[in-house]
């Protein structure tokens, strides 16, 4: 079975489709490559399944130790570099409420999400800046 279905709508725009949900998202090309950056770009997409992978496989995580990080937040800023045009960093800031955390489980819980799926399929030349913080 497939997984999703993308169809390119004309002006720089594509429309993908879950095959499973149905849930749809869409994407531009950016402002800074002849796009009109209305929606998240093919490189955004990347860069926030990122944070979004490290966040899922944290919960699983989460879920093992008996924790709750209801609330953890990351913000992504994507670096585009040139020839070729590609991504070069993904600075990843990651908020945890951790007060009720250990040492052990804080470190648990980051060593799943550095370690998720999506961490491991990006090219290693391309540089992942993890930072945590805990509230």
């Amino acid at each position: 079975m497939y997984t999703s279905e993308v169809i390119y709508q004309g002006e720089l725009r594509c429309k993908a489709t879950h095959l499973q949900s149905e849930t749809v998202i869409f994407s531009d090309a950016p402002l800074d490559n002849q796009g009109k950056g209305e929606c998240f770009s093919p490189t955004d997409l990347v860069a926030t399944a990122l944070g979004n992978c490290m966040l899922t496989i944290m919960g699983i995580e989460a879920r093992k130790l008996k924790v709750n990080i209801d609330g953890t937040q990351i913000l992504i800023k994507k670096h585009m570099g040139t020839m070729p045009r590609r991504i070069v960093k993904i600075d990843v800031n990651m908020k945890i409420p951790g007060q009720e955390l250990n040492e052990n489980q804080k470190a648990s819980l980051i060593n799943a999400g550095i370690n998720c799926p999506v961490a491991k399929s990006l090219h290693p030349d391309l540089v992942q800046e993890i930072s945590v913080n805990y509230y």
